[in-house]
C-alpha cells in the first residue's frame, strides 16, 4: 500500500466526516435559527417548523455517516485494515451517493452537493490508488 496516498485519502475522508458533522449540527441542533434554515433555502419560520422533523432526522443520517468514517479510519490505521476500509468506503460512498442524488434532484443545489460530495470522492479515489500502487 502507498502510505502517502493512504494518508492523503484519510485526510480527505476525515474532512468529509467533519463537514457532515457540521451539517448534523445545523440540521439537528441549530435548525430553529433563521440563519440556519435560510442556508437550506427555507424562506419562512412557518416552513422551517414544518420541515424541522425531517431536517432533524436527516441530520442524524449525516452524524451516522461521520461515525462510520471515524470508526473506519481508526480500524484502517490500527487493524483490522480490511474492516476499517470497508466502513470508510461504505460511509464515504454514501456521502458521494447523497451528493449525486442532491444534484440530480435539485440542480440549483449544485454548490451544496459539491460541498457534501467532493471531499469523500477525492478520499475514496486516493484510498483506492493507495491500495493499487506500491
Amino acid at each position: 500500500m502507498n502510505t502517502a496516498l493512504a494518508i492523503a485519502g484519510s485526510v480527505f475522508v476525515g474532512l468529509a466526516a467533519l463537514i457532515h458533522l457540521y451539517i448534523w449540527t445545523l440540521e439537528s441542533l441549530r435548525w430553529s435559527q433563521p440563519s440556519t434554515w435560510r442556508t437550506f433555502g427555507v424562506t419562512s419560520q412557518e416552513d422551517a417548523e414544518t420541515v424541522k422533523p425531517m431536517a432533524f432526522n436527516q441530520g442524524f443520517y449525516n452524524l451516522f455517516l461521520t461515525i462510520g468514517v471515524a470508526i473506519g479510519l481508526v480500524l484502517a490505521w490500527t487493524g483490522p485494515i480490511e474492516a476499517g476500509l470497508a466502513l470508510v468506503f461504505l460511509a464515504a460512498g454514501s456521502m458521494v451517493g447523497a451528493a449525486l442524488v442532491l444534484i440530480l434532484s435539485s440542480p440549483k443545489l449544485a454548490r451544496a452537493a459539491a460541498i457534501q460530495g467532493a471531499a469523500p470522492l477525492v478520499g475514496i479515489i486516493l484510498l483506492v490508488l493507495a491500495l493499487t500502487t506500491a
